[in-house]
């Protein structure tokens, strides 16, 4: 029995997460027509990579090497070991395709920290993605059963100083993926996802140094993310990548005064997993550039940023004639995602933000400008930002995601009780 996924455009969601997109061979006849072709990488679980806060969300999905909050487990867990508070917890709440019509698909994302002493810190987390309520029909339409697909993952994290100005820190991650509800098909049993995977970061920030007439810092972060074992969702030998990645990023941080703080950062984002390979069109089964992509998890990292197919020349009998020069290199700096943002905070009260995420159209095409807003009153965080779509007919236009966040630090309790 075959069956089709009917309502909520489950498959465009899948689409939209991450760099999960529609693929086109990456084939070309004169090579002209390069720039417009499509290799997008494909994933399991592409949820996780969705920015689950509003504040690194409204500075363009840049939060590598931001200050810490409690959201980091997500960025860089690393960053926690340089804290000022005692410990935190943190909710995000993302509403996802608002533009499609589509109300029932949302991701949230619960987290929380704690210092352990001035060194250390420990931190854990919950993400569930829920993809709304979809239909199983058999291929003659008949409805087979209602269900209401969902991920989550399970996060539990450690930073710690290593030096003065250096931290280092590793998550475990627990990954569940239930998108069928265990339905037959034909002789094949499908079953919900399920993996482990690592994260490792570290974050180094600099001492404070004289930049005009201003104090400034700046701080470098890194985080390997998602590092794990396969997925499937049913008994054969099929396994599917988690989206494993690399963040690398630096902010520079100016206090003007004591009133006026002010940060600009940037985030480059590089997916550890195999691109698809160019083949033969006349002998499909044939890899004419790039490797395949049925690998270890380890030969699919190390080798990614390697693998790219570039530009396939043809024929006109469809026929292989070449790999155009220079173009394996320009599509493996085409799978960088750029994220650029600025922070401004006044009294460390108010705060504005704004950003700039891009990812190159032949890989996925999410290109946007963010922008958020935040408070902060005593032990209390108020954030929110809102995506603008600079490309046309985007289904990411207009999300706002919003974030609440209680901090709790002793000695500022204590001196602000002994003011009163």
């Amino acid at each position: 029995m075959r069956y089709k996924i009917i309502s909520k455009a489950m498959f465009l969601a899948l689409l939209v997460l991450s760099n999960v997109k529609y693929y086109s061979q990456n084939t070309s006849k004169d090579g002209t027509d390069f720039d417009i072709q499509l290799n997008t990488i494909t994933t399991a679980v592409p949820f996780l990579l969705i920015a689950p806060d509003s504040r690194a969300t409204g500075m363009g999905d840049v939060g590598v090497a931001t200050s810490a909050d409690g959201n980091s487990l997500h960025w860089n867990v690393s960053k926690l070991a340089t804290i000022d508070d005692d410990y935190g917890v943190s909710f995000s709440y993302s509403p996802w395709l608002r533009r499609l019509g589509i109300n029932d698909i949302n991701l949230v994302y619960l987290s929380g920290y704690k210092k352990i002493d001035r060194r250390q810190a420990a931190t854990a987390a919950l993400r569930y993605f829920s993809l709304g309520s979809i239909t199983f029909t058999d291929n003659t339409g008949a409805t087979i059963r209602e269900f209401s697909p969902n991920e989550l993952s399970l996060d539990v994290g450690y930073a710690v100083k290593l030096a003065d100005n250096f931290s280092g820190g590793i998550a475990a991650r627990y990954i569940y993926s239930n998108l069928t509800g265990g339905l037959t098909v034909g002789q094949v049993n499908t079953k919900p996802g399920q993996s482990f995977a690592i994260d490792v970061s570290g974050f180094y920030e600099t001492n404070e140094f004289e930049l005009g007439e201003t104090d400034a810092t700046v701080a470098i972060g890194i985080n390997a993310s998602n590092i794990g074992a396969k997925m499937s969702y049913t008994n054969t030998e099929d396994q599917d990548f988690l989206p494993a990645n690399l963040r690398l990023g630096s902010n520079l941080n100016i206090d003007m005064d004591q009133f006026n703080q002010f940060s600009i950062g940037v985030d480059f984002n590089k997916l550890l997993v195999p691109t698809p390979p160019a083949y033969d069109i006349s002998n499909p089964n044939q890899i004419v550039s790039g490797r395949d992509n049925d690998v270890s998890v380890a030969s699919g990292i190390f080798g990614s940023f390697t693998d790219a197919p570039g530009n396939v020349i043809y024929n006109d009998n469809d026929e292989f004639v070449e790999v155009e020069s220079g173009s394996v290199a320009i599509e493996e700096l085409r799978e960088i995602n750029i994220g650029v943002g600025a922070e401004y905070w006044y009294a460390k009260k108010f705060a504005v933000r704004t950003g700039y995420f891009h990812e190159h159209r032949t890989k996925g095409a999410r290109q946007y400008i963010t922008m958020g807003a935040g408070m902060k009153f005593s032990q209390f965080a108020l954030d929110f930002s809102y995506l603008i779509a600079t490309r046309q007919n985007n289904p990411l236009a207009n999300t706002i995601r919003f974030s609440l966040a209680f901090n709790f630090n002793k000695k500022q309790a204590a001196k602000e009780a002994g003011a009163k």
